[in-house]
């Protein structure tokens, strides 16, 4: 669930464009109750039974009901806490505006940083969260001060919880193969631009029904080539539309690395080598074409949950399809150790605010806190005690079971997967490292795809701590 805004899609339409041419439950009133005073501490860290009402402000998002799962069901039976799922139905903003204008908001908004944000603010229909920050140990313990206050508002409060926030070098951007297709074409070498172009042209002559280049969800993976045409650049000055050089911020299209990136997309389109419809697909056909094997290669920021979820389809069939990550693809000449995908971000992914509709919105926040926690993030991620492990090393890091070692690692991924649509408050920084102690401990067939993605490429990939 880790996606970036798609801010690329208008960078790009002009170009590709020219080129071109040659549910859901309803939101209700809040349900939110506490069965103790509001600032009463649990040894939990302060967590209260309560219920509140969830809105996944996403086209693509479906939240899944509440305790179908053993990390939910254990939630819900032992730390009393019940969420109600609010559908976009496909149609997540015209779904907020009626909200909005009929009154009745859901207890919690889960949605991009931004506009939406800063739009509910200045309606005033958001809960401050300046003192429960203070109040409660997780968040202050785990997020940097500098963190949270990127996350104030022009009113100098904080109305938002961080998803997916890291203190560390952990990242999920790159490049796949698809294994079948690349094994049968005699595993070229691909390194430079130049040699992906010629093993697109082969693709495409021979598979004619695949997709040569897949670049994600409304083109999002188009940015991530950027770092292959430069040194020591990252797809993070797109986003800033400007380049560092020296103490001056160039405007990007002054970059001969972005035009000659342009250049190189724009011909990739013309020659029908990379996805046609990149800038309208959404998510699911993009996922539709990884799961059925339709996809050669493959550029995203979020490549491990594209690359884990595709091995699992179709390594269900045959063992020895699936998908290989390998190392980005740059211009010649470029050193490729010093090619980046992205940029660090502390503030990680998405948020979650707390409206003005929810009746106990501390209740709410004590249970972000939670679990953003070790508790909840080792429930939400490796499911709760007893499932996959049993112990926990000195760290605090799960110990897998024989459960977890016996399970094929396809049907205890995607077990775990179901886990992790819950973690709202993800712990990039607790769950990556507990994650790579638990998986140290197994043998190699035994590892999960998205692991050893991550620990062998997409994680050397990030540009601000290798160059700080």
């Amino acid at each position: 669930m880790r996606i970036r805004l798609k801010w690329v899609s208008l960078l790009l339409t002009g170009l590709l464009l020219l080129t071109a041419c040659s549910s859901g439950g309803e939101s209700g009133t809040s349900q939110n109750t506490s069965e103790g005073e509001a600032g009463a501490a649990t040894d939990d860290g302060g967590i209260k039974p309560t219920t509140f009402s969830f809105y996944g402000n996403y086209d693509w998002l479906t939240t899944a009901s509440w305790g179908e799962n053993e990390a939910t069901r254990w939630i819900q039976e032992n730390r009393k806490v019940t969420v109600e799922p609010v559908q976009s139905g496909g149609a997540a903003a015209e779904k907020l505006n009626t909200m909005i204008v009929s009154g009745a908001l859901p207890d919690v908004i889960f949605t991009d940083r931004g506009a939406t944000v800063e739009r509910l603010v200045q309606a005033g229909r958001l809960v401050a969260l300046d003192e429960y920050y203070e109040k409660y140990p997780n968040f202050k313990k785990y997020v940097k001060e500098s963190t949270l206050n990127l996350l104030r508002s022009e009113d100098g409060k904080i109305y938002q919880i961080p998803n997916w926030y890291t203190s560390g070098q952990f990242g999920n951007g790159g490049y796949m193969v698809n294994k079948d297709i690349y094994n049968a074409l005699g595993r070229p070498k691909l390194e430079t631009f130049e040699d992906l172009y010629q093993y697109l042209l082969l693709v495409r002559d021979k598979y004619p029904d695949v997709v040569p280049l897949e670049v994600g969800e409304k083109g999002g993976g188009l940015d991530i080539m950027y770092g292959g045409f430069k040194e020591n650049a990252t797809s993070k000055f797109i986003s800033l539309m400007g380049y560092p050089e020296g103490d001056r911020l160039i405007p990007i299209y002054d970059d001969p690395a972005f035009e000659d990136m342009m250049l190189y997309i724009n011909k990739l389109f013309r020659e029908r080598l990379i996805t046609q419809d990149a800038l309208q697909q959404v998510q699911d056909a993009v996922k539709e074409k990884v799961n059925t094997g339709r996809v050669a290669v493959m550029v995203e920021s979020n490549i491990t949950t594209y690359g884990a979820e595709g091995h699992r389809a179709l390594t269900a069939g045959n063992p020895d399809s699936g998908y290989e990550i390998i190392w980005p693809v740059h211009k010649a000449g470029i050193d490729k150790n010093k090619v980046f995908v992205s940029g660090f971000e502390t503030l990680g992914w998405n948020v979650n605010v707390i409206t003005t509709s929810a009746k106990n919105p501390e209740a709410i926040f004590a249970y972000y806190d939670w679990i953003t926690g070790p508790e909840g993030q080792k429930v939400l991620f490796f499911g709760p005690k007893g499932l996959y492990w049993d112990e926990e090393d000195a760290d605090g890091a799960p110990v897998p079971n024989e459960k977890y070692k016996t399970t094929p690692a396809n049907e205890r991924t995607e077990t775990m997967r179901k886990f992790e649509d819950f973690n709202w408050a993800g712990n990039t920084t607790l769950i990556d490292t507990a994650k790579m102690s638990l998986e140290a401990s197994l043998a190699a067939n035994q590892k999960s795809w998205e692991t050893v993605a991550q620990s062998t490429v997409t994680w050397k990939l990030l540009w601000i701590l290798r160059n700080s």
